[in-house]
Parts: C-alpha cells; structure tokens; sequence
C-alpha cells in the first residue's frame, strides 16, 4: 500500500475522528473547573489543535495549489490584526466617550399581561 492511500485510509480518519472527539470533551469539561487559566488552554489552545488537524488531515492543502496556503495565512494574520486592534476598545467595561451596560433580561416566570 502506497504511503498516501495508507495516509487517507478510513481507519485514518476515524483515529482523527476520536482525538477531535476527544479534544471536544476537554475543552467543554476544562471551564467546568472555573480555573481561569485551565479556561483559556481549553478554549483557544485546544480550538488551535483541533483546527489544525482538520486542516491537516481533512482539507489536504498539501495537494493545493500554493497560493491558496498563501491566501488562507494572510486571512488568518488580518483576522488576528483585526482582534488585535479592536479587542482592548470592545473588551473595555468604560471608555472616554462610552459606558459598557450589561444587558439585562426580562423576570423569568409568571404571566406577562
């Protein structure tokens, strides 16, 4: 068997398949602890493993032509530039010209006359 159909074999994907499984699990279980830290490596470092298997084994950029690689890099450095550039102004609870309310919801139960 030739290393690029033993590569893509269903077994392949279906070991792919458990580990983002998995992966999944921890990152849903880790804010469950409520340690800030333990928190922020599930969310975004687990997300950042996962994404990269799916980009690895599912998308097979490798057989792409290069400018595609290209292009989906410089999307993802402009989407980090535009969070870089908007998260300390959007993530901040008061501003010069601005206060952050929170939202408030309606009183759950009884009847609504």
């Amino acid at each position: 068997m030739s290393e690029h159909a033993e590569e893509h074999s269903e077994s392949h994907y279906v070991k792919i398949w458990a580990i983002l499984l998995v992966l999944l699990v921890v990152s849903v279980l880790g804010p469950m602890l409520e340690i800030q830290v333990i928190t922020l490596l599930t969310a975004f470092g687990i997300a950042l493993v996962k994404a990269y298997l799916v980009i690895k084994h599912f998308m097979h950029l490798n057989v792409q032509p290069r400018f595609v690689t290209y292009l989906l890099s410089t999307a993802l450095v402009f989407m980090l530039l535009l969070f870089a550039g908007t998260a300390p102004d959007v993530m901040k609870h008061e501003g010069d010209n601005w206060i952050k309310t929170p939202i408030e919801l309606p009183p759950s139960g009884g009847s609504h006359h």
